[in-house]
């Protein structure tokens, strides 16, 4: 009796710490590690606000905590002087890289470097000694340049000779800073004056400066020109920065015609490191919307299994 007590007592035990080694290792199991993705992808804020909120720097936390590893700001000139201030102490505390934002003189498009007038040229080199000033601040490398609307007043050949003097004078201003102006051909407004990469290609060689390059927006080229790989390596030794948005929609990965698996394969595959922005909007509303963006970045970034 008192050996069957034993056993039963010593079987008891033993049934414990199997349950608790057992609660243990589910336990670890649903600690997974945090999510890493192969490339530089760029939220921007509003993307996660179901989540994170309307605070700027619980959306950075949130995109952190997701596995994304950069940020872009467009409307970062347009935001007070200790809001920089604080996007850029965050990014760098979650250690994010400072994508994209848009030198913006407050009319932006409407600031047309294609004529020659000395009111645009100033007020675009104005902005960009604003901008070296507001990159500090965030410790950013790239910002976004628009040359603006077609004159069509001027021949093409003047209109081209007019952005380039305008760009090589933005260009001695922003090099000693390290800061890159990065040409974006539109597709949004077919009055815009750049609009495909071969022209933003000529650009760039002309101003002949390491900071003026070429921003590849991968949806507004493939309205404007297709041929997206082709073209990405015709004038892959200009380009500096990518953005993302499926076509039709301007949505995630996913939900359009484009293949970005095999894109960011490809522009993986040519050596690139730099920042791939994500601008572009949700496909579905609230938190649901943004959980399926997310998911559709885990798929695209599991290119090494595209064929």
């Amino acid at each position: 009796m008192e050996n069957r007590r034993t056993f039963l007592q010593q079987s008891a035990a033993a049934a414990t710490l199997m349950a608790m080694a057992g609660s243990a290792a589910a336990a670890g199991k649903s600690k997974s590690a945090p999510r890493k993705f192969k490339l530089r992808y760029a939220p921007h804020f509003g993307m996660f606000k179901e989540h994170a909120g309307p605070d700027l720097v619980a959306q950075l936390e949130f995109m952190a905590a997701q596995g994304f590893t950069a940020l872009e700001d467009n409307g970062l000139m347009g935001r007070p002087l200790d809001v920089q201030q604080k996007i850029g102490e965050t990014l760098a505390r979650l250690n994010m890289t400072m994508g994209v934002f848009v030198i913006d003189g407050g009319d932006n498009w409407k600031t047309s470097l294609t004529t020659g007038e000395a009111s645009f040229r100033n007020k675009f080199l104005e902005t960009c000694r604003a901008a070296v000033e507001a990159g500090k601040r965030v410790n950013a490398r790239w910002a976004t340049v628009v040359p603006g609307y077609f004159e069509r007043k001027l021949p093409i050949g003047i209109q081209t000779g007019h952005v380039i003097d305008a760009l090589r004078a933005g260009a001695e201003i922003l090099a000693p800073h390290n800061l890159t102006m990065v040409l974006e051909p539109l597709s949004d407004n077919p009055d815009l004056f750049l609009r495909t990469s071969d022209q933003a290609y000529a650009i760039c060689r002309a101003v002949d400066s390491p900071a003026c390059k070429i921003l590849y927006d991968m949806y507004h080229m493939q309205r404007n020109e297709g041929d997206i790989v082709q073209h990405i390596n015709q004038a892959w030794s200009e380009i500096a920065y990518f953005q993302i948005g499926d076509n039709p929609g301007r949505k995630e990965p996913g939900t359009g015609e484009m293949n970005y698996r095999n894109l960011f394969k490809h522009i993986s595959g040519k050596g690139f490191t730099g920042i791939f922005g994500m601008e572009h909007g949700n496909a579905k509303p609230g938190k649901e919307g943004e959980l399926a963006l997310i998911d559709a970045y885990v798929a695209a970034d599991s290119f090494q299994d595209a064929p």
